[in-house]
């Protein structure tokens, strides 16, 4: 690195971070203004996390929804290290990583997102699945397949939480096992999807009854065992045969940020200014699942890859703002509606002044996701998949 020449280093492959480094590479720099990014994660792909409940039923398969780093970033400025951070030094300006090279930097963008707090009840990290990376996809279809080998009548399913992950997860499990699923969603709630819209709650408490998938609200998580787990209902402990856990509520920090001394928040996230600079550090930049962001309109910002790729595209902008000398723009959030998918070809979408569900509400959040994947790159070939699949669907013998 020379000393004209600026390092980013974004931390973290997901919404926030892949979308920020494209964003960066897409930008008017001056030549000698143009900075190297370095793009860091563990994994060697990116999950477009919306459409992992897809791989449950073999609607679309893996390539689609996890391309490769060095794919997407080909042809762009940004440079793909793989590599787990062990630990951040925010006085040394570097990055320590596991097994490789300590790497410096002038900017930092924390964007490392979130993982699935299991330790909070007895039993869960050793027996509970959680669902949230392509890894945890390839978990339970393993699981699933030995199931379905096996002779057992029913396979038992139990799925923690009913937002929007754990009810698109039910679905998705009913219509792949069919009449053999027993499938029960546990939420310590009232209600299903507590906070989202009302059409979309209803839809999906039809697509539940339709499946018969059984609800056990106003219920906690006691304990989990390796065929069992303890229900507590009304001071009532009650122990419930399971197969398969999935565990699909709550967000924690990585333990290498909880370890930053920096301003944060009850939950452990970074607090941050509407510019998506960390308080007190203007060339330290955080979004995602590990930032608390409220932005200049004073709304509290989603913890969701919508709310991720709106502040990437911000993010990026401020740091070439701070390099070029021009002033940062405030992140202004737009909320632009939901989707969530209820069982093959089925779904519900709310926002823009529009509601569906069914069929058109499944083709709707399709083409929206489209549009969404990360490169045009790639959204020409899902789409060429898309096309020609059912084509090749009926050649196949």
């Amino acid at each position: 690195m020379t000393e004209q020449s600026n390092r980013i280093c974004i931390l973290g492959g997901g919404f926030g971070g892949l979308y920020t480094a494209l964003r960066l590479s897409q930008l008017p720099w001056q030549k000698s203004e143009q900075p190297e990014i370095v793009l860091i994660d563990q994994r060697d792909r990116f999950l477009f996390s919306p459409l992992l409940y897809e791989l449950i039923t073999g609607e679309l398969e893996a390539w689609e929804i996890a391309p490769s780093f060095e794919q997407l970033l080909q042809g762009t400025e940004v440079r793909f290290k793989q590599g787990t951070v062990s630990q951040i030094d925010l006085e040394t300006h570097q990055v320590h990583l596991h097994d490789s090279p300590t790497v410096a930097y002038d900017y930092l963008v924390l964007a490392m997102g979130g993982e699935t707090p299991l330790g909070i009840v007895p039993g869960a990290i050793d027996h509970a699945l959680p669902f949230r990376t392509i890894e945890d996809a390839y978990r339970l279809e393993e699981r699933l397949r030995i199931l379905e080998a096996s002779e057992q009548d029913k396979i038992r399913v139990a799925v923690v939480g009913a937002g929007y992950s754990g009810v698109e997860l039910a679905c998705k499990l009913a219509d792949r096992l069919q009449g053999r699923g027993r499938i029960r969603m546990i939420e310590r709630a009232e209600t299903i999807l507590r906070g989202s819209p009302e059409f979309n709650r209803e839809a999906a408490q039809k697509a539940l009854q339709e499946r018969q998938i059984w609800l056990d609200l106003e219920t906690t998580v006691k304990s989990v065992e390796a065929n069992q787990v303890t229900l507590e209902y009304r001071d009532q402990l009650d122990p419930i045969p399971v197969d398969i856990l999935l565990w699909t509520v709550g967000t924690r920090v990585a333990p290498v940020i909880d370890a930053l001394a920096l301003p944060k928040s009850d939950r452990g996230q970074i607090l941050i200014h509407p510019t998506l600079q960390v308080i007190d550090h203007p060339q330290l930049f955080a979004l995602g699942d590990l930032a608390s962001c409220q932005d200049v309109q004073g709304q509290q910002i989603p913890g969701t890859a919508q709310a991720a790729l709106q502040q990437a595209d911000y993010l990026g902008w401020n740091i070439w703002a701070s390099i070029t000398n021009r002033p940062l723009l405030p992140f202004r959030y737009q909320g632009l509606g939901e989707m969530m998918t209820l069982g093959i070809d089925n779904a519900t979408l709310t926002g823009l002044g529009l509601k569906l569900d069914g069929q058109a509400a499944h083709l709707a959040r399709r083409l929206i996701y489209l549009y969404r994947l990360p490169t045009l790159d790639h959204q020409i070939k899902v789409a060429f998949n898309w096309i020609t699949r059912p084509l090749q669907d009926l050649i196949t013998p």
